[in-house]
């Protein structure tokens, strides 16, 4: 089983400016060395790259806004990737939860973009120099709804499925290459997912299946320090 090398290495986290993301850039702050943040929001970006630039003396945090559903901004954000960037944790994601004949069309072409393109954009552009290293890290953030599947979330559970089928044979590829590919599938976690979502039941998720953001990502690293292939948080 190939551990990801984690100490001194160059991070690039999408999703980064709240919720898990935010959570992993936290958690791995103290061991790498230099992290790229990448989300819509500047605003957020920045305020995290403060708060870890003052808690962890030396590392280096560059913020890259970008909405990886505009397919130009996504491939100007390809070319600005750090040759050295050691581990990729393709966060970002959108949702939708409505019977797929009322779902706006142009809402999840976004999701498919940002869920599936940007993941692989991302994933093909780090591999080829991780093997030529002989090292890197891999960990994409799936969901439950990646082995499962349930009325109203159609698109979102298929974009899922294919981030779990890609992750796992991506694993497959780059088994012996020294490269660690995991994937995260969790359940209900508290973050503002639903809210940007949409939810048209109007109830919301039972307060004792959720777990915090904190409590996912934590679970999350420690499967990927470890090189496992699936972890389900919680």
């Amino acid at each position: 089983m190939t551990r990801p090398r984690i100490d001194g290495q160059t991070a690039l986290i999408t999703g980064a400016s709240s919720g898990i993301g935010a959570e992993i850039c936290r958690g791995l702050a103290g061991r790498v060395s230099k992290m790229v943040i990448v989300a819509r929001g500047q605003v957020q970006l920045e305020a995290l790259a403060v708060e870890l630039r003052a808690k962890h003396k030396g590392l280096v945090v560059a913020v890259q806004p970008c909405d990886l559903s505009d397919t130009d901004a996504l491939q100007r954000l390809v070319t600005t990737i750090p040759k050295e960037t050691g581990i990729l944790v393709n966060c970002a994601g959108l949702g939708d939860i409505n019977l797929f004949e009322f779902s706006d069309i142009v809402k999840l072409q976004r999701l498919i973009a940002v869920n599936v393109e940007a993941v692989v954009a991302l994933t093909h552009a780090v591999v080829p120099q991780m093997l030529k290293r002989g090292s890197g890290g891999i960990l994409n953030i799936s969901s439950g709804f990646g082995v499962t599947t349930m009325p109203g979330v159609a698109t979102y559970s298929g974009s899922k499925h294919f981030v779990s089928a890609f992750s796992e044979s991506l694993r497959m590829e780059l088994s012996g290459a020294g490269i660690c590919v995991t994937q995260i599938c969790p359940g209900p976690v508290d973050t503002n997912f639903e809210k940007v979502a949409g939810n048209p039941t109007g109830r919301s998720v039972p307060g004792f299946v959720e777990i915090s953001a904190a409590q996912c990502a934590q679970e999350a690293l420690l499967g990927f320090y470890r090189g496992r292939a699936l972890v389900v948080p919680g």
